[in-house]
Formats: C-alpha cells, sequence, structure tokens
C-alpha cells in the first residue's frame, strides 16, 4: 500500500530532518523543502496528503504558503510548527481556517516527538480515506 505524502517546509535543516522522521514513524511519506520554490513545485508534482509548514521562511512566508495552499484548493490538512509568539501561530492558523485550510495544531518549536507523533497519526486516517476530519 501507498503511503499518503506529507510536505513539509522549514529552513532548518535539523527540524526538518526530526519532522520527517516523525511523519515517517507516523505513517507518512515525508517530502522536505526548505525553499519557497521547491514547496511550490513539490506540491504540484507530488499531490501531498498533508502539508507542514514553517511559518518564518526566507522569501515567501507561511501565510503566503497558506494562500498558496488555499488558491491551489488543498483539502488535506495543513499544520503549522513555528517558533514565533503564540499570539502568531494562532492568528496565522485562524487565517488558515479563514482561507478554507483544514488547519492542525499550531506546534511551538521546539517540537516535542511524542506531540507532533500523535498529531500526525490522528490525521492518518482521514488522509488515507480522503475525508475531512473535524
Amino acid at each position: 500500500m501507498t503511503r499518503p505524502r506529507l510536505l513539509l517546509i522549514d529552513d532548518e535543516p535539523s527540524l526538518a530532518a526530526f519532522v520527517a522522521s516523525a511523519a515517517e514513524m507516523s505513517g507518512f511519506e515525508p517530502i522536505e523543502t526548505n525553499r519557497d520554490a521547491d514547496f511550490q513545485a513539490a506540491f504540484d508534482s507530488e499531490r501531498p496528503a498533508m502539508v507542514v509548514l514553517d511559518l518564518g521562511m526566507p522569501g515567501m512566508d507561511g501565510v503566503e504558503l497558506l494562500r498558496f495552499l488555499s488558491a491551489r484548493g488543498f483539502d488535506g490538512p495543513v499544520l503549522i510548527i513555528s517558533g514565533f509568539d503564540r499570539r502568531v501561530l494562532d492568528s496565522a492558523f485562524r487565517l488558515g481556517e479563514e482561507l478554507g485550510l483544514r488547519m492542525r495544531g499550531p506546534i511551538e518549536k521546539p517540537a516535542r516527538l511524542d506531540a507532533l507523533e500523535a498529531l500526525l497519526k490522528d490525521n492518518l486516517p482521514s488522509v488515507v480515506a480522503g475525508t475531512r476530519a473535524p
């Protein structure tokens, strides 16, 4: 059986590797990117089931990436992991919801493995079945 793809973008290689490892352990096939152009190309070519993004990126920031996902009609879960202040995370989360995205999290950096794995595993059934979990 093919595992659902999880596309992630983070400009910190160690955190990207950490998230990719957690995604793999949770049943996803992770695809790592660290630049907005790579993220957009991978999104269009790989058709991910779930997206994980960092808000603080050079070039296109996380808010612009949320708009990109919305414009593409992405209906999979979107998880924000970021080191920004909790109020910024909550604002980005609400914006994603207003854009029609299925927001999850957010998770503050440094992310705890158990919390990240639990969130990923909770979303796995909905992406495998292609349903919109609450």
